[in-house]
């Protein structure tokens, strides 16, 4: 058949220039390996406006030793009678039982305080917290820049913050900036090139800080005012008051919590939380959850990391349409030679000619985009779909998007073709068609980046339809088929669209 005699001569043709075919497989690979060593870890992750604040929790926790020995009591109490009844419950057991629950109760707070520092953190508006495992993870992340600061809780954190107290025995925590960390066994680590952040970090943590350990400390002193020893150390500032009968000096220590009480009526003095210190509501949603951080990637390349879901895919579109210059010197350079002329003397239809150059050009722009995802797999790390799905099934969905691209890119690339009679035109309408396309579509820049109505614009163009369908696959754990089906029938659309016009405009014969 004559077509496929101009097919084979056309690839003959490419084939006896191997450098520009390595060229044109390498260009994108080295754009693409350049990019994804130099772009951050959070290129390619959906954007959060909060802010985020690092920490490591080290704290193991502390329980007072008289709450401790209270509760052991408790427990040891629950040891059953061997007199017990058979089939019910002991009285003595079940009262032993409602005594342990009643002490665990008591023990403040439930959980390490670190914990509760995170939770009020998270419980902020516009605060994400990010949890890092180790110290040693959180020196490195500081060291190389990735984080301005990380809050870091010690071992010993619970127990300093139990013994804070306003009390000439406790723990004076506070100093004139606020909280104190390195009494506390807390620090914050901090990037000295990124000062700035670190101090946003800081101050709120400090605030945080602030809100969790003054009200705990108000509680505990309000606590006292009701106890013997306080109301023995008030009789002997009182003239006569040692005086005072024991009955006496407890109704007179309810009377100064009561009386307290009542002077400040906006406060519950007694409350050890910020809440309920300040008689807030406190949050039922229960703030948003800490997130865990995870290296974004292995190795020199990062291998696996986000970022390569989104440059490969791309970076094979941008390039596909590229190979616009390739056919657009191809027809103008045998224009102006006459090899176009004598073609048409011969008996063969327009049809015929034009598919005859174009086909090889299309299989070569599909070896291309194969070539990227091939080595986007096995070098950067990259899916091809989700993990559930079998290598196969992930072959077989993105096969069309490729061939429904380089498609629509020989379209492209002959409607340039078509419009341009000197090779220097063809370098001009092509770069600049291809980089503004790119540029639109979002090949330069995540469309999630861009404003809404580009995002609108970007499906205007044929690479807009292509990234989208991309996206499906190799980024959306559940994609949407339907999505892709349609991205791929508006790619042959576009190229069938292009090649119609481009059939009105060509000529064959000068």
């Amino acid at each position: 058949m004559a077509m496929w005699t101009i097919a084979k001569k056309e690839w003959r043709l490419l084939l006896r220039d191997p450098r520009a075919g390595i060229i044109l497989l390498a260009m994108p690979f080295i754009f693409i390996l350049v990019l994804g060593l130099s772009l951050g870890e959070g290129f390619g992750q959906k954007p959060d406006e909060r802010m985020r604040v690092s920490l490591v929790d080290l704290d193991q926790g502390y329980v007072e030793p008289v709450a401790l020995l209270k509760g052991t009591v408790a427990r040891f109490a629950q040891t059953p009678c061997p007199d017990a009844m058979p089939f019910a419950l002991d009285p003595r057991a079940l009262a032993a039982l409602t005594l342990a629950r009643a002490q665990e109760a008591l023990v403040f707070p439930q959980e390490t305080w670190a914990k509760v520092v995170q939770r009020d953190l998270a419980e902020t508006a516009g605060i994400r917290v990010e949890v890092i495992a180790t110290r040693e993870e959180a020196d490195r992340l500081v060291t190389s820049s990735k984080r301005a600061a990380i809050l870091v809780f010690g071992p010993e954190f619970s127990k300093q913050v139990q013994a804070s107290s306003f009390l000439a025995e406790g723990l004076n925590p506070f100093y004139r900036d606020g909280v104190k960390l390195a009494e506390l066994d807390a620090e914050l680590l901090k990037d000295p090139t990124q000062l700035t952040a670190a101090s946003i970090s800081e101050q709120v943590a400090q605030v945080s800080l602030l809100r969790v350990i003054l009200p705990w400390m108000i509680g505990r002193a309000f606590e006292k005012l009701g106890q013997p020893s306080f109301m023995s150390m008030l009789a002997e500032e009182v003239p006569g008051g040692k005086y005072l009968p024991r009955e006496m000096k407890a109704s007179l220590g309810s009377g100064v919590q009561a009386s307290l009480k009542r002077l400040f009526p906006k406060y519950e003095l007694t409350g050890k939380t910020w809440a309920a210190l300040t008689k807030s509501e406190p949050k039922t949603e229960g703030g948003a959850l800490a997130s865990v951080y995870h290296e974004d990637g292995l190795g020199p390349l990062k291998r696996g990391a986000i970022r390569y879901q989104l440059l490969v895919p791309s970076y094979t579109v941008m390039f596909a349409f590229f190979l616009v210059l390739t056919v657009g010197w191809l027809f103008v350079s045998e224009r102006r030679q006459g090899t176009l002329k004598r073609l048409r003397a011969a008996p063969l239809s327009r049809s015929q000619i034009l598919l005859g150059k174009l086909l090889p050009c299309f299989v070569l722009s599909v070896c291309q985009g194969l070539f990227l995802l091939g080595a986007g797999k096995l070098v950067f790390g990259m899916k091809w779909g989700p993990e559930q799905w079998s290598l196969a099934k992930q072959v077989v969905l993105i096969l069309p998007v490729v061939l429904a691209s380089s498609w629509a890119a020989m379209g492209l690339a002959l409607l340039i073709a078509s419009l341009a009679r000197t090779e220097t035109q063809v370098a001009i309408y092509g770069t600049l068609l291809v980089l503004v396309l790119a540029g639109v579509s979002g090949c330069l820049m995540p469309s999630e980046l861009m404003p809404e109505l580009m995002r609108q614009v970007s499906l205007t163009t044929p690479q807009g339809w292509a990234l989208d369908a991309y996206k499906q696959l190799l980024l959306n754990p559940t994609p949407d088929l339907g999505r892709i089906g349609e991205g791929c029938l508006v790619l042959l659309g576009f190229g069938g669209g292009f090649l119609g016009v481009a059939w009105s405009f060509l000529r064959l014969d000068g």
